[in-house]
């Protein structure tokens, strides 16, 4: 980043105006001004105080996630499946059940148990229940961490996108770090990624696509400065008013975002409610770049421009999805996998259709599971409860141990860090208003993410559905974003309108640093309160009255 845009950090420019603005002037190659402000992006040089400042937050992220990450012993909550499950697959391609020796029947695809059975791989694997006991390819060690590593990693390098992206977003190191820093230490993030969930895989693939395409923004926005620059007149119809595309101008992050997005619906199917709320973003963004450039039509030749384009990271994430299945379309072993061990249920034997037959229809069947399942558990809660922090799941519980008091407590549960959860929904309510005030594109992209990651659950809601909330992970990072951004928004003055004189430095110098204050005793206050909480994020013992004083709802978190 340059000294210039380091001199923006503090202001968070989250609430520039990037729409059409009235303005004349020019700029350097016989761009207005205008037009080139609108089209700008981050600086893509590399920035050793950048870089810097992320590998600090990342630190912080890395050892609260890592530090004593084999406790508890044993399997904890769903663990007891997705462990079992990715030991299958590391050991026969499919997931198996040992016990009865044959296949399991389970019901999310296999990309994140692939990747919990990396670390068994790499560190060993261990059930009493079956009797297995497999050392480490890599190292021997406690066997808990061999399922429970790709979570850390998974989680780790979720708060390195969520800094970069939020540095991008906001072209402010400073807000981006402290994106990052509010998620490492949000209490939700930190339990997902010390279990053998699914959710923080899913969470990474979802927020390293929209990385992806906040990247294809930009790049896309260069190409047309470029094009500008040499004298591309976006007035003239068809081919003549667009810029020249050559492979190197393909847009190579829009289609990396179809992969991860394939990956992300390849751990779990909720990835496919970011589908059509990304393509959403690209074309409002393929449209707003056309319209700044002063295009005659800009949605006509957006949709058509990009179509193709959207169609063929489409392809890639079907593809990617269909490529995480191979242990099991290589297999003889899988469930539904052969027409002649399942018969009467529409399978076939024919060769490559025939599999792709039987993995339609085990698909099939998994989605009647889901969509029939209504067995009440004691930690189910709805989606309007999420954000409040209604129902946490309470992942380990013991009450043995010696504490120093006549009883004593070790607790998971999955939490959100309180100060945090509680500043969303105003977060949200201040977005919203403050992106329609100042037509941010920002606030939008943040705003249709948060909405693809919770709106389904209401709807699923009303059948009945059991639930719960680990199913708002993927929704998280953008949760935070929101907050920073309106952190970002105290912290610098409104834009100037047409008719409004711009405020004076005395102003913007003053606004900078009352909301500097307030975003620093916010982070503070949100580290306090993670560390009050800490001790029930990782199920470290304590007395019973200690627990108890952190049972804030009572009813509600026991």
């Amino acid at each position: 980043m340059t000294s210039a845009s380091t001199a923006q950090s503090a202001s968070g420019s989250a609430t520039e105006r990037t729409d059409d603005e009235p303005g004349t002037a020019t700029g350097g190659a016989g761009i207005p001004a205008v037009v080139r402000r609108r089209l700008a992006t981050v600086d893509a040089r590399l920035d050793g105080r950048a870089w810097l400042a992320t590998s600090v937050v990342v630190a912080i992220a890395a050892i609260l996630r890592f530090v004593g990450l084999s406790g508890p012993k044993g399997k904890i909550f769903d663990e007891i499946y997705y462990a079992r499950d990715a030991y299958g697959l590391i050991d026969r391609g499919v997931e198996w059940n040992y016990k009865d020796n044959g296949p399991s029947y389970v019901v999310h695809p296999p990309l994140g148990k692939w990747l919990i059975g990396l670390g068994e791989w790499a560190f060993g694997y261990q059930d009493a229940e079956t009797n297995i006991s497999v050392p480490g390819h890599l190292i021997t060690t406690a066997p808990e961490l061999g399922w429970r590593i790709a979570a850390a990693v998974a989680g780790t390098l979720s708060v390195l996108l969520l800094v970069r992206i939020g540095r991008r977003m906001f072209r402010s190191t400073t807000l981006g770090c402290a994106a990052g820093l509010l998620l490492a230490l949000d209490g939700f993030h930190l339990v997902l990624s010390r279990t053998a969930l699914l959710d923080i895989f899913l969470l990474l693939f979802v927020l390293a696509a929209f990385g992806a395409l906040v990247l294809d923004r930009d790049a896309r926005r260069r190409r047309w400065t470029r094009a500008l620059e040499a004298g591309l007149d976006p007035s003239r119809p068809g081919r003549a008013g667009r810029p020249p595309s050559t492979w190197r101008d393909w847009p190579w992050w829009r289609l990396l975002a179809g992969v991860l997005l394939g990956c992300a619906c390849a751990v779990k199917w909720s990835g496919l409610y970011f589908v059509p709320a990304f393509a959403l973003l690209v074309i409002l963004w393929e449209v707003g770049v056309r319209r700044s450039a002063g295009v005659r039509h800009p949605w006509r030749d957006a949709v058509l421009d990009e179509l193709p384009w959207l169609l063929a990271a489409g392809v890639l994430l079907v593809g990617t999805y269909v490529a995480t299945w191979s242990g099991w379309l290589l297999s003889d072993d899988g469930y539904f996998r052969l027409a002649s061990q399942y018969p009467n249920h529409g399978l076939s034997d024919a060769p490559v259709i025939g599999p792709l037959i039987n993995l339609f229809q085990y698909h099939r069947a998994a989605y009647g599971f889901h969509t029939h399942l209504e067995d009440p558990h004691k930690y189910q809660s709805w989606p309007w409860q999420w954000l409040l922090l209604g129902r946490p799941v309470a992942f380990y519980w013991s009450g043995e141990g010696s504490c120093g008091a006549p009883s004593c407590a070790s607790e998971i549960l999955l939490l959100g860090t309180p100060l945090l959860w509680w500043s969303f929904l105003p977060a949200l309510a201040a977005l919203a208003w403050l992106g329609l005030a100042r037509r941010d594109w920002r606030a939008g992209a943040i705003l249709v993410s948060v909405a693809a990651g919770l709106l389904p659950w209401f709807w699923f809601a009303l059948d009945g559905r059991t639930m719960f909330s680990f199913y708002t992970a993927p929704a998280v990072p953008f949760l935070v974003l929101a907050v920073v951004y309106v952190l970002g928004a105290i912290a610098s003055p409104a834009p100037a309108s047409a008719t409004a004189p711009p405020p004076s430095e005395q102003h913007v110098s003053d606004r900078r640093l009352v909301g500097g204050v307030v975003a620093g005793a916010y982070v503070l206050l949100v580290a306090l309160c993670f560390g009050y909480f800490y001790p029930i994020f990782v199920g470290r013992l304590m007395t019973y009255a200690e627990w108890s004083a952190r049972m804030w709802l009572d009813g509600r978190w026991i």
